[in-house]
């Protein structure tokens, strides 16, 4: 996981190509994919594919304003039809969308995006670090979940692309251990499977 984390992740700064969005932008249309996430009852792993193809795609390509919603909702419909097993049909995308967009439209992007993307959607998330970082160090649920709201937080904001996935994933858990007190916030075990030391995730 952690030689393959680097390939195809954005690299930051990728929003200085975009003269009609901004990352203000980009964080109210993942918000609002989050609640999307959250009525279609989807995987975790969904989500974080659908940001990381958004950015990607941002990274890539000029987009229009009025345009960002399609692209947000198309990542969604990649990233279900990648992760799912009975994934939202098109239809649903248009209806989620007030019908803001076509059938037609939703999946025009989606040749393009995959096109752009020559077929590479599969990517390791942060939220697989802190499966993984968590089953380390024998934490409670609640860690977990903590861990997990605290990496939802992190996908809305933008200046937080600079940072690896699991590098992402080690702050998550390294702040959920101090917000509950535990008395070990970076356990020897993690730092050795992680690389990470406690100072370099402090920040």
């Amino acid at each position: 996981m952690l030689k393959t984390e680097s390939l195809f992740i954005p690299t930051y700064g990728f929003m200085k190509i975009q003269p009609d969005v901004n990352d203000r932008m980009r964080g109210i249309l993942i918000d609002w994919l989050i609640e999307v996430h959250l009525k279609f009852k989807l995987i975790p792993e969904t989500l974080y594919l659908t940001v990381n193809l958004i950015d990607r795609y941002l990274e890539i390509e000029v987009a229009k304003r009025d345009k960002l919603q399609l692209i947000g909702v198309t990542a969604m419909l990649i990233a279900c039809k990648y992760e799912e097993i009975y994934p939202p049909e098109v239809k649903d995308f248009v209806y989620i969308t007030d019908n803001a967009y076509s059938k037609k439209e939703i999946m025009d992007m989606e040749y393009k995006m995959l096109k752009k993307f020559e077929f590479n959607v599969t990517v390791i998330s942060s939220y697989r670090f802190i499966e993984r970082f968590i089953k380390l160090s024998q934490d409670s649920e609640a860690i977990f979940f903590l861990s997990q709201y605290m990496l939802e937080l992190a996908l809305v904001e933008y200046k937080m692309v600079k940072y690896r996935p699991s590098m992402v994933a080690s702050g998550a858990i390294y702040l959920a251990h101090k917000i509950m007190g535990k008395s070990d916030a970076w356990p020897l075990k993690v730092e050795q499977y992680s690389g990470f030391r406690e100072k370099d995730i402090r920040p």
